[in-house]
């Protein structure tokens, strides 16, 4: 049985709430679904990175053969790192 969500009258009184809280108490994850936000658009930084030239000219060829911009692929070969390495943490 879950337990009944509070009220809440502000967005920082839910925050606070689920600091503390855990949400398996009050939602039934089982039957949840997942939802496509399709005018949801993801916030991005400019970041500055140095990397030596080898390093980018190989990034740009296999990008190429990707048929995609070399950054698209510099992002994603960081997310997948990113996430392979939370994962690894995770599971220690």
């Amino acid at each position: 049985m879950n337990k009944t969500l509070p009220n809440f009258t502000t967005e920082d009184e839910e925050r606070q709430f689920w600091s503390k809280s855990e949400s398996t108490e009050y939602i039934d994850w089982i039957q949840s679904k997942n939802t496509i936000l399709p005018n949801l658009k993801q916030t991005t930084t400019k970041t500055s990175l140095r990397l030596p030239e080898i390093m980018i000219d190989e990034l740009k060829l296999l990008a190429n053969k990707c048929d995609i911009p070399y950054l698209s692929l510099l992002k994603i070969f960081l997310a997948e790192k990113i996430e392979y390495e939370l994962r690894s943490h995770l599971n220690s």
